[in-house]
Parts: C-alpha cells; sequence; structure tokens
C-alpha cells in the first residue's frame, strides 16, 4: 500500500473511532498492523499522538461555544461554575501527566506490533462499558474527588486498545454522573493533555527525530481533522442514546477476532 493511502485510511480510522468507547489508538495498531506497517515504535507513537492532535482540534471546533463559555466565566467574577469545572479538568490531567512524563519510553513500547496487548485491551473495554451500564446511577454531580478518579482512569487508558473515552465515560457512570455530562467532560479533559504532549514532543526535538514524513503526516491530519468535524456531532449523539453494552459487544468481537487472527498467522 502506498504512503499516501496508508495514512489516509489511518486518518479516517482515528477521525471515526476517537469519538466512539472504541479505543482509536487501538484501532490504529490494528490498521497498521493489517497494512504490514513495519515503522519503529516511536514512529508509530508519534503518528498516533499526531493524528489524535487532528482530532483534538475536530473536538475544539465541535465543542467551541461550550469552550468559549468556560473561557469567558473563568474571567468574570460571578463565573464560579465555570472556574470550578475548569480545575476539575486540570485536576483529571495530574495522573496522565505523571504517566506521560516518567514512563513516556516505557509506553512508547506498546505502540510497536503489540496487538495480543491491544486485543486483550479491547476485551477489558468491553468489560468496562458492560459494567457501567449496570452499576450507574446517574444522581451524582462532578467534583473534585470524581474528576480526580475519571484522572486516573484517562492514565490508565494510554495503553493502546484500552478506550479512553470509553475508559473515562464508564468511570463517571459508575461514579454516578449521567451519560451527557460523562461525555462531555471526556471529550474536553483530553484536549489540553494532546496540545501538552505535541508541545513535548516539539520542544524536545523527539518529533523531528521519530516523525514519519511531512507528506504522510499531512496527509493523515487533513483526513483526521475533516472525518472528526463530520464524525464529533454524530458520535456524541450516538453514544449518549446508544446502550453502552452495543459498544462492549463490538470491542469483544474485535478483541477475540484480532487474537485468532494473531495466533492462526
Amino acid at each position: 500500500m502506498s504512503e499516501t493511502l496508508e495514512a489516509l485510511v489511518l486518518g479516517i480510522v482515528q477521525g471515526i473511532t476517537e469519538f466512539l468507547p472504541v479505543s482509536s489508538s487501538g484501532h490504529l495498531e490494528i490498521v497498521k498492523y493489517l497494512m504490514g506497517d513495519d515503522s519503529l515504535a516511536e514512529q508509530s507513537m508519534m503518528t498516533t499522538v499526531f493524528l489524535h492532535f487532528a482530532t483534538a482540534i475536530s473536538t475544539i471546533i465541535v465543542f467551541r461555544k461550550d469552550i468559549l463559555s468556560i473561557l469567558k466565566g473563568i474571567l468574570k467574577p460571578q463565573g464560579q461554575e465555570e472556574r470550578k469545572f475548569s480545575f476539575y479538568i486540570i485536576l483529571s490531567m495530574i495522573p496522565a501527566v505523571i504517566v506521560g512524563l516518567f514512563f513516556d519510553e516505557f509506553i512508547e513500547a506498546f505502540f510497536h506490533q503489540k496487538i495480543i496487548l491491544v486485543s486483550i485491551m479491547l476485551l477489558v473495554t468491553g468489560l468496562l462499558l458492560y459494567l457501567s451500564e449496570r452499576m450507574s446511577f446517574q444522581n451524582a454531580k462532578l467534583g473534585y474527588k470524581s474528576a480526580f478518579i475519571v484522572g486516573l482512569g484517562q492514565a490508565v487508558a494510554i495503553l493502546p486498545g484500552l478506550s479512553r473515552s470509553g475508559t473515562t465515560i464508564a468511570t463517571s457512570l459508575m461514579l454516578g454522573l449521567n451519560k451527557r455530562e460523562a461525555t462531555r467532560f471526556s471529550f474536553l479533559m483530553v484536549i489540553p493533555l494532546i496540545f501538552g504532549k505535541i508541545a513535548k514532543d516539539l520542544l524536545s526535538g523527539e518529533f523531528v527525530d521519530s516523525a514519519p514524513s511531512f507528506g504522510y503526516l499531512a496527509v493523515g491530519f487533513v483526513a483526521a481533522l475533516i472525518t472528526g468535524i463530520v464524525a464529533c456531532t454524530a458520535m456524541i449523539q450516538l453514544v449518549q442514546k446508544s446502550r453502552l453494552s452495543w459498544f462492549a459487544l463490538y470491542c469483544v468481537v474485535v478483541g477475540l477476532g484480532m487474537i485468532t487472527y494473531k495466533l492462526v498467522n
């Protein structure tokens, strides 16, 4: 497969799966494996991060009113709720920031042909989604404790195959948040992390040293951005209205299917 077509496929996969609780990073690793991608672990990780950057911009575009409302509220004397929500996001970032700072090289090793691990994490994602639908009470409000616990889930979900949105939404539901608030918080809390990761790699020079070609990243970025904008609103509505057990079943089927495929081949 040509480099351009591969980047286009990965961008579209990222744009669609980022807004579903099925692990976009896990799907990227599976698609890379099926396409015979032989890039180094650092390059594979960098591609994943860059495509996530594209869908983070998609999220900003779709949630622009929410983000502007939060930013305006922070500057107003009476914007107590907006300031609290901002602090919840900052608090939720702490576990993932610690993992990213101290275990970055260790995590990179998981982004290179670790299909069995990805498949097992998809099974774990399916289990979390299934349990959350049966353990949710939806009578609580987002608070400091719940924001930090959801942040712990986000930190663990750095592993490919363990859906970040699936883990954070499932954790939020288990803590008693309603699905709408859980989904909104899940998508907004990741934006600063993605921008922080990109900034860190740029400043350290890792992006220049490890990144694939500019053309490859450009095609993937544009595909992920456009697909993400189109998919974001529809997918968020789908997640809010659909039973999470359907996504759980999908993760289990893909996980078991890839384990079987890997063992046979």
